[in-house]
């Protein structure tokens, strides 16, 4: 997403993901099940298009680099991690606000959360050669997951 696009959204000046919603389900992100049994009406229909989802539940085979990089939803809540809000996490607070939702405290909330993420970036950087997608390839995925895209590191 160019940030002509993001300030067309109307997103906070410091939120500058690489990766729509869209871009991220069709690349592979959560195993393919992030809204496995969750109504997705909410949503535009073409964001599921192309995108890599799963029937019968996690299938990492389905994440952009075939595998999990994710910790559990239950793990997720006992980190305080989860809100009212978007009870299925992050992600679900992206989609929300990539359509127009805005929650002051909660966006503020999650935007500090994605640009904490900058650490893994820094680090394949550090511990890769440009390019190299077999390098750390759990902190890559885990980085799609969170909008940042990991394949032009």
């Amino acid at each position: 997403m160019t940030d002509a696009d993001a300030l067309r959204r109307g997103f906070a000046h410091e939120f500058r993901p690489d990766l729509s919603p869209s871009e991220m389900l069709e690349l592979g992100v959560f195993g393919g099940a992030y809204f496995d049994g969750v109504e997705i009406s909410e949503y535009p229909k073409e964001w599921f298009t192309h995108a890599a989802l799963s029937s019968k539940g996690k299938d990492p085979n389905l994440n952009y680099f075939g595998i999990d990089a994710s910790q559990s939803r239950a793990e997720w809540i006992r980190k305080g991690w989860i809100s009212k809000h978007d009870p299925l996490g992050w992600f679900e607070w992206y989609c929300r606000y990539y359509v127009g939702r805005r929650l002051p405290v909660e966006d503020e909330r999650q935007i500090k959360r994605w640009k904490n993420m900058v650490r893994h970036v820094a680090q394949v950087k550090y511990a890769c050669r440009a390019g190299d997608a077999t390098c750390h390839t759990k902190q890559r995925q885990a980085l799609l997951h969170w909008a940042y895209d990991s394949r032009k590191l």
